[in-house]
């Protein structure tokens, strides 16, 4: 089976930052490839055992079985260069609607393994922003339920606060359900830059067989 932190890992070590969620996806599919040249890989590849349209970012096949990624990239205001290469990044902010559909693509991950055998999800948040690994200052934020920071447990049904506004929540109303049990752990990915958000880390949660119904 893949080992998505070994690649990860690997990639690490070529490219320190993306110009993009794109750029990431292009990049880490490749070096995916790199390390088991024996696998199929397919981007924005819809399961058919899934009824509803649900895309997965990378769909990488192998003897073993399937790897389903789910990708989430997002960033602060950084300018950095790399060799002959600029990179400069947008200042992304909205954290808690990012926090959001990083949680619903580990519900989604967790419908592609109660599918076929041999599926395993993993669903990787990468950032310079450090307000997605530091705990809150004030828990009675209205993502508090999203929250995604080092050492935070997420199980159960996941809602938006009351004070929540209809702007926020647009096409993101409905409650998120995490039927499996992940406690949050951040991993330095590169330090491209001294400067402010100079620093990436990643969050790597996987959805095991586990799920899978008797």
């Amino acid at each position: 089976m893949i080992d998505i932190t070994r690649a990860l890992k690997a990639l690490s070590g070529k490219r320190l930052i993306f110009h993009s969620e794109a750029d990431f996806q292009h990049a880490l599919a490749w070096g995916i490839h790199l390390q088991y040249p024996e696998c199929l890989m397919r981007l924005e590849f819809k399961p058919p055992h899934l009824d509803n349209r649900i895309y997965v970012d990378i769909w990488a096949t192998d003897k073993d079985g399937v790897a389903a990624i789910e990708l989430e990239y997002k960033t602060r205001g950084l300018y950095a260069r790399m060799g002959e290469e600029t990179f400069d990044l947008l200042d992304q902010s909205a954290q808690d609607i990012a926090r959001y559909d990083f949680l619903q693509d580990v519900q989604r991950l967790e419908q592609n393994v109660s599918g076929p055998n041999n599926i395993v999800g993993y669903a990787v948040f990468l950032t310079n922003d450090s307000a997605y690994w530091s705990p809150p200052r004030d828990i009675r934020t209205v993502d508090a339920s999203f929250r995604i920071h080092q050492d935070r447990t997420l199980n159960g049904t996941l809602t938006w606060g009351s004070g929540a506004s209809k702007g926020t929540m647009h096409n993101r109303e409905k409650p998120i359900l995490i039927n499996g049990v992940y406690k949050m752990k951040w991993q330095d990915y590169s330090e491209p830059s001294e400067e402010s958000y100079g620093k990436f880390r990643y969050l790597l949660v996987k959805v095991g067989t586990s799920l899978k119904k008797s």
